[in-house]
């Protein structure tokens, strides 16, 4: 079994809704826990719509396992934060057979 160097702290977010006062929400990050976490750099490119461009770039963020339906087990809809960089989560599954580990699927996208 390949053992990861866990050595990045990260934090584990989850969109909260909140009202706007005039009938809408808008949505804010709400911290859930922190993972360790080793990241690995998939395939990276860059984005040109409307009057931006971005660079995004896909990583695999391996944690320690969690069980369903823990709060500490990452999902998709969530993001994971190491400082000022934010990870969205696409995918979740897990690493081995043995399920220690698991493997979110992110995006980071940062304005060029």
């Amino acid at each position: 079994m390949k053992q990861f160097n866990l050595n990045r702290q990260m934090v584990l977010e989850a969109p909260m809704r909140v009202p706007d006062g005039a009938g809408g929400y808008g949505e804010t990050w709400q911290p859930i826990g922190e993972l360790w976490a080793a990241i690995i750099a998939r395939t990276g490119r860059e984005v040109t719509g409307g009057t931006a461009q971005l660079s995004s770039t896909g990583y695999k963020i391996v944690v320690r396992a969690a069980p369903y339906g823990a709060p500490s087990r990452p999902k998709p809809e969530q993001r994971l934060r190491s400082g000022s960089r934010i990870f969205r989560i696409e995918a979740v599954t897990e690493q081995d057979s043995m399920a220690r580990y698991l493997t979110c699927y992110a995006q980071e996208e940062v304005a060029v």
